[in-house]
């Protein structure tokens, strides 16, 4: 279960809105609990390092932008608990190719943009076989 704030859902669909019709992409900070659960703290929206004829349908999050973030997570005691992007008229679903480039344990949130318009988000895990990804709930909280 990943718990994000109405105002972290707000600020995922207004990045997403922005760059629409190109993917949006962050990461996304917190703790993870005892229990496994993750409660997101922070985001940080990264600017999509994809180039220009391909940002309609992949983002890309340089390793710099990996690294300056935990870096900023180890300053600030918290944890890296996985990246957000959006899917421009496509539903809020992985795709093959998030399949393919996706890590064991992150989260993968998702939102569908529609005519520029944020819909539908999802969160996702990948399986620890990497075989495929499962549903992670969303707990919205005020």
């Amino acid at each position: 279960m990943i718990h994000l704030k109405q105002e972290h859902i707000g600020q995922i669909n207004k990045h997403a809105e922005e760059d629409y019709p190109h993917e949006c992409c962050g990461i996304v900070f917190g703790r993870l609990g005892e229990d496994q659960s993750k409660v997101v703290s922070e985001l940080l929206p990264i600017s999509n390092s994809r180039e220009e004829q391909a940002r309609h349908n992949r983002f890309l999050i340089t390793s710099e932008d990996i690294m300056r973030s935990e870096l900023y997570a180890r300053k600030h005691k918290l944890d890296v608990l996985g990246f957000y992007h959006s899917h421009p008229d496509h539903p809020a679903r992985p795709s093959a190719f998030d399949l393919e480039h996706a890590w064991p344990t992150y989260s993968y949130l998702i939102v569908a943009v529609a005519g520029g318009r944020a819909g539908e988000l999802t969160s996702w895990e990948l399986n620890s076989d990497r075989s495929a990804f499962h549903s992670e709930t969303i707990n919205r909280e005020d």
